[in-house]
């Protein structure tokens, strides 16, 4: 589909979407000596059309700690987390109805 009017000026550099991680999916990693219990997702849509994905959360013992990533396990259930995230982002972002 082609884009219309002045749309194919527009150069987008980075689509990306959060996602909460459902209690039951979440896990821990640690990084610098701290354990961080992973529960958000951001989901970054690459020009190819795949998807990249980091995971972010808290210190386990508490407080805000850094604004760490960290890898996502290959899991199944956190693959399809991501695949139906994108989607979902992908229906949302279609039905958009321009600014409120």
């Amino acid at each position: 589909m082609e884009p219309a009017g002045n749309e194919a000026a527009v150069e987008v550099s980075a689509l990306a979407i959060n996602v909460t991680v459902p209690e039951d999916l979440r896990w821990r990693d640690s990084r610098r000596g701290e354990e961080f219990e992973l529960t958000s997702l951001n989901i970054r849509l690459l020009p190819d059309g795949h998807v990249a994905a980091k995971a972010y959360g808290r210190p386990v013992a508490g407080g805000r700690g850094g604004y760490t990533s960290f890898r996502i396990p290959d899991r199944p259930e956190l693959a399809a987390l991501v695949d139906a995230a994108a989607t979902r982002a992908a229906v949302m972002w279609a039905a958009h109805r321009g600014l409120g």
